[in-house]
């Protein structure tokens, strides 16, 4: 086992007054005394009683205080995704949260129901797909940061020199951080998505994998995180990496996602889509923190090409042109705004003219470059830059240009290793191809389903290269659960996000007072869905999404009797412990 490995199989022993955490291949310990919780690390003497209760687990996930105390939390169950250059990659399957108090009688019954309502955020954020690790592995980093790293950052453990950026539970493990001893204890997970795939292309070998992460800095829901931070941070900031190992050569091509970066928000109302509105502040503000944010981006990534995929026309139209001025205000040479206007451009199904985007790009691609490292151990190639995408949600749009860059470098990789003629062309691999565009989509679903709570749209021309009539009707349906979502659920969901990464204070008692819209929404909501469902049949002309939207306000009127399609009404289900 390395110095900077994490223990991967150990067990729980559990007395009234402590805790003992033990690994199967080791005698060390870690002793955490439940009443004082004072945490130390120690070598196994026999200290441990012999009539205390036990459970295996495998892997040490951190701790975190609610009302009843602290709480340590750990993984029971994991599943094996596949291996990355040797190295076992697990996803988690199943937690347990273990209370340091040994009863809840100190709790009134209110602060009993506040704890339990706390404890089910908690499981809610670690069972939404998916979270993964590796005992061995830095499933933070990009292949290229790591072949970047000197003889130093090998030597710290895994907790230490991993991106904080990705690390989700970095916050649960902070009391472990600073004690000697601790950190080959300590487990780092990811959220996002991660595909390992070994493949076969023309009789050649390959493994090709794809991961993304999500960044637990502005980490939110769809409505209720947009922008950026003051700090420079986005909403949904996602790093996408497709990697390629061929008889031990090694190539990597990353790509990034995010919200705008600039202050706005789309607050949840009754409006199936409320407008995305930017704060009326000082343009100063607003190009001090994307300054920021391009700053960051610079040091990590080097160039950037910004392409952005939001109407250019209406309440998005502002946004599009403020972040134009902005870019251009701030004039990097460094970074280029690249605009295209999705649905316009594609409207009535002219889905192939993607085509235009992707060969505007080509260049910029082509001079980026990727990462190659051949199995000489020589350098072959760096990537210099990063496409950064966005549409408005930075889900169902940016996924689709996404994988669709993401093709043609991986193209352009397997006819430098010599997989594929230059003559070919990767859609002639047609079992690969099958493979390449359902793992495109089940990231899309991934992704979108752990910042808006559904599965994405346009997943069908994903898969298949073809918008369909069932993916319009698909569509709509997501659409739907997402509005619901946004207006029911979100708000507690985004309290959740806050309390696992440290940005919320436990409060209790917790209320909630439940006006005539929680009563009355239930009645509309069936009305909408059913007048939906019966226009499944009207000609496909119609944008579902559109439809949609007018025969739920439709029923919305008729039901309430109140003027709400013009002006909208602010929704009660908001994030109670801090507020975006």
């Amino acid at each position: 086992m390395s110095n900077s490995d994490v223990y991967n199989d150990l067990t729980l022993f559990f007395t009234t007054e402590k805790f003992y955490l033990q690994p199967k291949a080791s005698d060390e310990l870690i002793v955490i005394d439940r009443a004082s919780d004072e945490v130390s690390v120690a070598k196994n003497c026999g200290q441990i009683p012999p009539n205390s209760c036990s459970q295996d687990f495998c892997g040490l996930l951190g701790v975190i205080k609610l009302v009843a105390g602290r709480y340590l939390i750990i993984a029971t169950q994991r599943e094996l995704v596949g291996n990355i250059a040797g190295h076992a990659v697990w996803r988690l399957v199943q937690i347990k949260l273990i209370p340091y108090s040994r009863s809840m009688l100190h709790l009134n019954t209110e602060q009993a129901a506040d704890n339990q309502a706390y404890i089910s955020m908690v499981e809610q954020i670690l069972a939404t797909p998916n979270h993964y690790f590796s005992y061995t592995y830095d499933l933070t980093h990009t292949l290229q940061r790591l072949h970047d790293f000197g003889p130093d950052f090998w030597q710290q453990s895994l907790l230490e020199r991993a991106d904080q950026r990705f690390v989700w539970n970095g916050f649960l493990l902070r009391e472990f951080k600073g004690l000697a001893g601790a950190k080959k204890f300590c487990l780092p997970i990811v959220h996002g998505f991660i595909s390992i795939n070994q493949c076969v292309l023309n009789g050649a070998n390959l493994s090709w994998i794809l991961i993304s992460r999500r960044s637990v800095q502005r980490a939110g829901t769809r409505l209720h995180r947009r922008g950026i931070d003051k700090d420079g941070n986005v909403a949904n900031f996602v790093e996408t990496e497709q990697l390629v190992d061929y008889q031990g050569d090694k190539a990597s091509f990353v790509q990034v996602r995010g919200s705008i970066p600039l202050f706005w928000h789309q607050n949840p109302d009754l409006r199936y889509k409320p407008p995305p509105t930017l704060l009326e502040i000082d343009p100063q503000e607003h190009n001090a923190a994307c300054q920021k944010h391009l700053e960051a981006l610079a040091v990590l990534y080097g160039k950037q090409v910004m392409v952005d995929l939001v109407d250019q026309k209406g309440s998005e139209g502002r946004l599009e042109k403020a972040f134009k001025d902005t870019i251009h205000t701030l004039a990097y040479p460094s970074v280029k705004y690249e605009p295209f206007d999705f649905h316009a451009e594609c409207r009535k199904m002219r889905w192939d003219r993607l085509s235009i985007l992707i060969d505007r790009l080509a260049l910029d691609q082509d001079e980026m470059g990727y990462f190659l490292l051949l199995r000489d151990g020589s350098l072959s190639l760096l990537q210099e830059g990063i496409f950064r995408t966005n549409c408005i949600d930075c889900l169902d749009r940016t996924n689709v240009v996404q994988s669709m860059l993401a093709h043609r470098n991986l193209e352009i990789v397997l006819k430098k290793l010599n997989v594929i003629q230059t003559n070919q062309r990767l859609e002639e691999q047609y079992t690969f191809e099958h493979l390449f565009k359902n793992v495109w989509a089940d990231n899309a679903d991934v992704i979108s389903t752990q910042y808006s709570g559904t599965g994405a749209l346009k997943t069908d021309f994903t898969r298949t290269g073809k918008r369909t009539k069932f993916g319009l009707i698909q569509d709509g349906i997501n659409s739907m659960t997402r509005y619901y979502k946004n207006n029911l659920s979100d708000g507690v969901r985004q309290d959740a996000i806050d309390l696992f990464h440290g940005n919320a204070e436990v409060i209790s008692p917790l209320r909630i007072d439940r006006g005539w819209r929680y009563m009355t929404f239930p009645s509309v909501l069936l009305v909408a869905v059913a007048m939906f469902v019966a226009s499944a049949v009207l000609p496909a002309e119609y944008s579902t999404e559109s439809l949609l939207y007018l025969l739920f306000w439709g029923s919305m009127v008729g039901a309430s009797g109140l003027n709400i399609l013009k002006y909208g009404i602010e929704f009660v289900d908001k994030p109670r412990l801090t507020q975006s």
